[in-house]
C-alpha cells in the first residue's frame, strides 16, 4: 500500500509515545546526546540551520527567521548532527518551543543523509505561548551520526520559531498503551432503524449479566432488559457482554443505553438516518476531483479551492504527462480523475474499483426491488452537471471513466491498448499541501495487465450504463471500444505486473496475482455484449464456482475484484442459463452465508475476520465489501440475516467496535476529524478543513505500518490499532475506494426505509413454526423448530427467535442458523424449502445456557 513520506523511505524505526513532561522517562535515564540543548554555551554551535532561515541565540533561545512561501516542511530546518542511536534503546526527547504566528512543525529523529529514514517523527503545534514537547521513542535500529531535525517550514506567512531546553537521552520507559475510549457502552452513534435490529456491546469486567436500561433524551427510561456475558473478545482482549433492544420500535432522537451506572454517546431510532450518509459519501468524489475548480456554491466556502494540476504555476499540469525516463516517448493528456487518497496521486487499480462501485450505485437500484434511485438522479448531488438529462451519480463516475480511458496506451505504439499503472508526482510531497500548489513534475509510469484489466471491466460496465440516455450514448459506445481492445491488449500481455518497489512520489499497488482481474473483465464484457467468447473466459477461468476464492474472507479489495464480476452477474439480466445463474448466485450466498456466520459470532457485530485476526490496512474497507456480499444477497433472497449482518457491519463503522470510535467524519459523538489528507489537514493548518462529513478512515491496521501508529499504538490489540491522527496514514487515511462501498451500503440502508427491511410479506397464517426442547442437560440443550402448512404451501422459509436468557447457539442441522445478540435467524437448506399443504418439515440445533432455559416469547415465520 502507500507509503506518504516525504524524502524517506517507510519509517522502519519508530515506537513510543507523546507524554507530559517528566511522566514515562526513566529514574537512570542515559547521557545527554545533545549539545548545547540550553544554549547556554557562548555560540550556536554544533547547531546548524538552512541558508533562508538564519538563527542567532536570543534570551537564551535559538531562534530562527522562517521566511513567507516555503512549500514543505523540510525547507527549513533547525537541527543538530551526530547524535549517537542504539537499537531496542528507548529514548526521551524533549524541548520547549514558541512560535510568532501558530504553527505546525516536523520534529524527526532521522538519518542524517539520504534516504532520511526516522527514527521517530512527530507533528507538534506551536503557539507564541511557551509550550513543553516530551516524546519517547524506541529505535529498532541503530545509528552513529543521526540527525534532529526540527522542520519548520511549510508557511504561507513568514515567522520567528524559537527552541530552547533541547534533550535527548536513553534509558526512557515507553508508557503502555492506554487509548481513550470514552464510555463502555459501545452503540451505533447514528442510530438504528425503527424495525431494524438494534444491538451494542458493553466492556465490563463483570461475569454475570447485568441489567441494561434504554432512555429518552430527558431520561424517560423507555425499555430495559440483560445483558449476555460474551467473554473475552478476540480482536479487543476485553471481556464483554451484547445487549439487544430490537423489539423497541418508537423513533426519535438523543436515547442512551445505561448499564452499570455507565451510559452510551446518544443516537436516534427512525427510518430516515442514513439518506444524508448516502448523498455525503457521493459527494466526496467531486470533492476529490483533479483538474476543475471545487465550487463553492456545491460544497460551501470551507471546501472550495482552485482547480489542481492544470499548468498553472507551480503546477506542471495533467494535460501533457511525460513517462518515467526509459518507459515511453509518448505524453498523455490525462487530465481529470479523482486524486486517490492522501496525496494527489492517480491509480487505474484503485481507480477502477472506485469507478465500478460508484456505478454499481446506480446500477442497484435497476437491479433490485425497493432500491430508490431518485436520491442519486439529475439534480440530486453536488456536481456541476445537474440538469443535463443524467442521473448525477452517472455524471460523477464519468469524470473518472474519463481518465482511466486516457491512460490508455496510444495505437501505433508498442504496447497500444494497454494502459499505464499510474500517474502521480515524482517526488513525495509533504502535509498540508492544496493540488493547486503541489510543484513536482507528473510522470506516468509503466503499463501493467492489472491496470488493463481495470479499464476493459469498467469500460464495458459503463458501456451497458450510458448507453441508456440519448446524452451519452456516444460516450457508451467509446467506453465500450476502450474495453474490447484493453481486454485483448491484456490477453496478449496477460504478466505485465506491476514493479512492488516503484513507490517514489506515489504507492506502488503491485498485484502477483491477476486471475480476478482476468474473471471481473471477462464477465463486464460478457454483460455488456453477450459474446459467447466472453461467457466461456468466465466460465473457463480456475475462479468460476469457488465461492472463497471470489469472494475472500478478508473481503473485497483493489487486489481481489473477481467478486465484482460475481455480484453483477448474479444480478444483470443476461443470457445465462439457470444453471449457471445458479452457480453465480451460489457464490454470492455461500459468501454471505460465512460473512453473516462472522457478524453472529462477533462481540460488536462486524461481518470481517481475517485470517489470524491480522487487521489489514483499510481494513474498514473490507467490512464495507463484505457488506456489499451480504446486501447482494438479501436482494436476492429476502433473508433477514443477511440484512442484520449488513446493519450490524454499519454499527461498527459507526460507533459499535472497541474504540467507541465513528470512522465516519460527520457521524456520531466520536467522529474521526483528522483523515490523513493533504488539503484537508486541519489538524497541521487550522486554516484548512477537516475533511468532508461522509469521509470514512482506513480503520485499524494491526502492523503497525506509519511512524504514527508505531509510536502511539505498540500493543495495541487487532481491532485497537487506530488513531485520528493525520500523519498515521496506514490507520486513518482516506481513498476513493473505500468511499466507494460506503455510498453503496448507505444507499442500501436508506433504502432499507420504514420497516427496517424486513422479509417481504410472510406465508398465510395457516403456516406455523413451533419451537421445542427434546433434551436438555446442564449447560446445554438440543431445540428442534417444526414448519408446518394447512391449507397453504411455502416455497422457502426463515424463521426467527429470540432467545430470552441469554442462550448461546452452538450448531444447527436441516437449516442455516446465525446468532446476533439474542436474536437468531434460520432458513432453509437447498433440500427442504418446499413445504407442501398437509406437510412439514422440522430442523434442530444445539445451545447453551445458564441460570435459566426459557422458551422464546415468539416464533416468527417468514416466507
Amino acid at each position: 500500500m502507500r507509503r506518504h513520506i516525504p524524502r524517506a523511505l517507510a519509517a522502519a524505526l519508530v515506537a513510543g509515545a507523546l507524554a507530559a513532561p517528566g511522566g514515562a522517562a526513566a529514574a537512570d535515564e542515559g547521557p545527554e546526546l545533545i549539545v548545547n540543548g540550553d544554549f547556554s554555551a557562548a555560540g550556536t554551535d554544533p547547531w546548524w540551520w538552512t541558508e533562508d532561515n538564519p538563527a542567532t541565540v536570543v534570551d537564551g533561545q535559538l531562534c530562527a527567521d522562517v521566511p513567507a512561501g516555503t512549500a514543505n516542511p523540510w525547507d527549513a530546518i533547525v537541527g543538530q548532527n551526530d547524535l549517537p542511536i542504539e537499537a531496542g534503546e528507548t529514548y526521551a526527547l524533549r524541548y520547549t518551543a514558541t512560535a510568532s504566528t501558530p504553527v505546525t512543525i516536523r520534529t524527526n529523529v532521522q538519518q542524517a543523509v539520504e534516504p532520511w529514514a526516522q527514527f521517530f517523527a512527530s507533528a507538534d503545534q506551536i503557539t507564541d505561548a511557551p509550550q513543553s514537547f516530551e516524546h519517547i521513542f524506541t529505535a529498532t535500529a541503530g545509528d552513529e551520526a543521526a540527525q534532529l531535525a526540527f522542520q519548520i517550514g511549510g508557511s504561507d506567512t513568514a515567522y520567528t520559531f524559537c527552541v530552547d531546553d533541547v534533550s535527548l537521552r536513553g534509558g526512557a520507559e515507553r508508557p503502555p498503551y492506554d487509548p481513550d475510549t470514552g464510555s463502555p457502552v459501545r452503540v451505533n452513534q447514528v442510530g438504528y432503524l425503527t424495525e431494524g435490529p438494534k444491538n451494542g456491546t458493553f466492556v465490563t469486567a463483570a461475569t454475570d449479566p447485568l441489567t441494561w436500561t434504554l432512555n429518552a433524551a430527558d431520561g424517560t427510561e423507555k425499555a430495559s432488559g440483560t445483558t449476555v456475558p460474551a467473554g473475552t473478545d478476540p480482536t479487543s482482549l476485553e471481556n464483554v457482554h451484547t445487549f439487544a433492544f430490537g423489539d423497541f420500535t418508537e423513533a426519535g432522537e438523543g436515547y442512551t443505553v445505561t448499564i452499570d451506572g455507565e451510559t452510551s454517546e446518544p443516537f436516534t431510532i427512525g427510518d430516515d438516518i442514513y439518506g444524508t450518509l448516502r448523498t455525503d459519501a457521493l459527494a466526496y468524489f467531486y470533492h476529490n476531483r483533479s483538474g476543475i475548480e471545487i465550487d463553492a456554491d456545491l460544497v460551501g466556502e470551507e471546501y472550495a479551492r482552485p482547480a489542481g494540476h492544470v499548468n498553472v504555476a507551480p503546477n506542471q499540469g495533467d494535460d501533457d504527462v511525460p513517462c518515467q525516463p526509459g518507459v515511453c516517448d509518448y505524453t498523455l493528456d490525462a487530465a481529470g480523475g479523482w486524486y486517490d487518497a492522501g496525496d494527489h496521486g492517480k491509480y487505474v487499480v484503485n481507480g477502477g474499483i472506485a469507478a465500478a462501485q460508484v456505478m454499481s450505485v446506480y446500477e442497484r437500484t435497476l437491479t433490485t426491488d425497493g432500491a430508490d434511485g431518485e436520491p442519486i438522479g439529475d439534480g440530486k448531488l453536488a456536481v456541476p452537471e445537474q440538469g443535463n438529462g443524467v442521473p448525477d451519480v452517472l455524471d460523477e463516475a464519468r469524470w473518472q471513466l474519463e481518465f482511466l480511458m486516457s491512460m490508455q496506451v496510444p495505437a501505433g505504439e508498442e504496447l497500444a491498448g494497454m494502459a499505464h499503472h499510474k500517474l502521480h508526482d515524482e517526488q513525495w510531497t509533504g502535509l498540508p499541501l492544496l493540488p493547486h500548489e503541489d510543484p513536482e513534475p507528473r510522470e506516468l509510469h509503466p503499463a501493467s495487465t492489472a491496470a488493463t484489466l481495470n479499464l476493459a471491466a469498467t469500460g464495458a460496465q459503463c458501456a451497458r450504463l450510458y448507453k441508456d440516455y440519448d446524452e451519452t450514448a456516444a460516450f457508451a459506445d467509446r467506453c465500450l471500444s476502450a474495453a474490447r481492445t484493453a481486454y485483448t491488449a491484456a490477453e496478449a500481455h496477460p504478466d505485465m505486473l506491476a514493479d512492488p518497489n516503484d513507490g517514489t512520489g506515489g504507492g506502488a499497488y503491485s498485484d502477483g496475482d491477476v486471475s480476478d482481474e482476468f474473471y471481473w473483465a471477462a464477465a463486464e464484457l460478457y454483460l455488456a455484449t453477450g459474446e459467447d467468447a466472453y461467457l466461456q473466459d468466465v466460465l473457463g477461468s480456475p475462479l468460476h464456482g469457488d465461492a472463497e476464492a471470489v469472494f475472500p474472507s478478508g473481503g473485497m479489495s483493489w487486489a481481489a475484484t473477481a467478486g465484482l464480476g460475481a455480484l453483477d452477474l448474479a444480478t444483470v439480466d443476461s443470457g445465462l442459463t439457470d444453471a449457471q445463474l445458479g452457480v453465480v448466485r451460489g457464490m454470492v450466498t455461500d459468501a454471505a452465508d460465512g460473512y453473516a456466520a462472522d457478524a453472529a459470532n462477533a462481540a460488536y457485530g462486524v461481518p470481517y475476520a481475517p485470517d489470524g485476526g491480522r487487521y489489514v490496512w483499510g481494513s474498514n474497507s473490507q467490512v464495507l465489501n463484505n457488506m456489499v456480499v451480504l446486501a447482494t444477497a438479501h436482494g436476492l433472497t429476502g433473508e433477514a440475516g443477511y440484512r442484520d449482518a449488513v446493519l450490524t457491519g454499519l454499527d461498527y463503522l459507526l460507533g459499535r467496535n472497541p474504540l467507541n470510535q465513528s470512522y465516519v467524519t460527520g457521524y456520531g459523538e466520536r467522529d474521526s476529524k483528522n483523515q490523513h489528507h493533504r488539503f484537508w489537514a486541519n489538524q497541521l493548518d487550522p486554516s484548512l478543513p477537516n475533511p468532508a462529513p461522509g469521509s470514512i478512515a482506513g480503520g485499524p491496521d494491526s502492523q503497525l505500518e506509519d511512524p504514527v501508529a508505531q509510536r502511539e499504538l505498540e500493543g495495541c490489540p487487532p481491532a485497537m490499532c487506530y488513531i485520528d491522527h493525520i500523519e498515521s496514514y496506514s490507520t486513518n487515511e482516506i481513498t476513493i475506494n473505500w468511499n466507494a462501498p460506503l455510498a453503496w451500503i448507505a444507499g442500501y440502508a436508506d433504502d432499507l426505509g420504514p420497516g427496517g427491511g424486513g422479509p417481504g410479506p410472510g406465508p398465510e397464517e395457516e403456516c406455523t413454526a413451533a419451537y421445542s426442547v427434546p433434551n436438555e442437560w446442564p449447560g446445554g440443550f438440543t431445540g428442534t423448530v417444526r414448519v408446518s402448512c394447512d391449507g397453504a404451501a411455502l416455497d422457502g422459509w426463515t424463521v426467527e427467535w429470540d432467545f430470552p436468557d441469554g442462550q448461546r447457539l452452538q450448531n444447527a442441522w436441516n437449516a442455516v442458523c446465525t446468532q446476533s445478540g439474542s436474536t437468531v435467524r434460520c432458513r432453509n437448506t437447498p433440500y427442504n424449502g418446499a413445504v407442501p399443504d398437509g406437510g412439514s418439515v422440522s430442523f434442530g440445533f444445539n445451545a447453551s445456557w445458564s441460570g435459566s432455559n426459557g422458551t422464546p416469547r415468539e416464533v416468527k415465520l417468514g416466507g
